[in-house]
């Protein structure tokens, strides 16, 4: 019998205004409602974009976008995401900006199950540096590894953007039985864009599971970033990309996922049966 899975990948543009508490307030309802909707059409397992409640932060250095930060699990926003998510009956990643201790913060995605238990989260382990992106100055390096968790539809793992650039986390992922990556990301039109469509179906082949890829949508003018490309998919364990989203709608997008299909797959390529890790330091 098919295990038939309903994700959901969910995006939405950031207001154009200057005051942290306005925007936050303004990117949570708006999300909500995206999340209601995802309820209503039956979705069990939801991502949310990266730093979801807030703008992308790292275009300059700047610590007052150090107000928006909340610990989880105990701050509000994992708290509304937990009954969400109990409400619904659906399994959560919600990516937030974290503060572990005072002047201590992580680029974090917290996984919700779906009787609203907290499954625990994944910390952002690739934290980019260079000109016009500054993520070391807000962000520390994660501290957990890579996780994969055991939820009510299936295995969930989570790399944050950057993180997909480096084969190791996907890998690092299948070795621990991951069906569903999702990868929350921020990323510009223009040059990165090259990137985005191969990527993660070359991941979701060589590791043989579905991989969930969001992109943030609009121009943050506030902070004159460059116009997010949108382009949010699903991607299967033989490479097609299964469900896209728009390049500039606030949206939910979503796909039939088959978790049955990453055993067919892997029976038919044999990847994993003809690795060697004992010639690559045990990869």
């Amino acid at each position: 019998m098919p295990r038939i899975v309903k994700g959901g990948l969910v995006r939405a543009s950031t207001p154009s205004d200057t005051d942290l508490g306005t925007i936050k307030q303004a990117r949570v309802d708006k999300h909500i409602s995206l999340i209601e909707e995802a309820g209503r059409q039956g979705v069990q397992v939801l991502c949310l974009q990266e730093t979801f409640c807030g703008p992308y932060l790292c275009t300059s250095q700047d610590s007052r976008w150090n107000d928006t930060a909340e610990s989880i699990p105990d701050g509000p926003i994992a708290q509304m995401m937990m009954e969400l998510a109990k409400r619904h009956g659906m399994v959560l990643v919600v990516p937030v900006y974290e503060q572990e201790l005072t002047g201590a913060y992580y680029h974090t995605a917290a996984v919700i199950d779906a009787d609203g238990s907290y499954l625990g989260k994944y910390r952002k382990t690739q934290i980019p540096l260079r000109s016009g992106l500054y993520e070391r100055f807000s962000f520390r390096s994660g501290s957990l590894g890579y996780p994969v968790f055991e939820t009510a539809v299936g295995n969930i793992g989570i790399y944050i953007c950057h993180d997909r650039h480096l084969p190791e986390g996907a890998r690092a992922l299948e070795l621990s039985s991951a069906e569903i990556v999702f990868n929350p990301s921020a990323v510009a039109a223009g040059l990165p864009e090259h990137l985005w469509r191969p990527e993660q179906p070359a991941h979701a082949v060589s590791n043989g599971y579905f991989v969930g890829v969001i992109n943030r949508v609009g121009h943050e003018q506030s902070w004159d970033t460059s116009k997010f490309h949108g382009l949010s998919y699903f991607v299967n364990p033989g490479g097609k990309i299964v469900a896209v989203g728009s390049r500039d709608q606030d949206e939910l997008i979503t796909a039939d996922l088959n978790l049955e299909s990453i055993q067919e797959v892997r029976d038919l390529w044999q990847f994993y049966h003809d690795r060697c890790p004992e010639l690559h330091d045990g990869w």
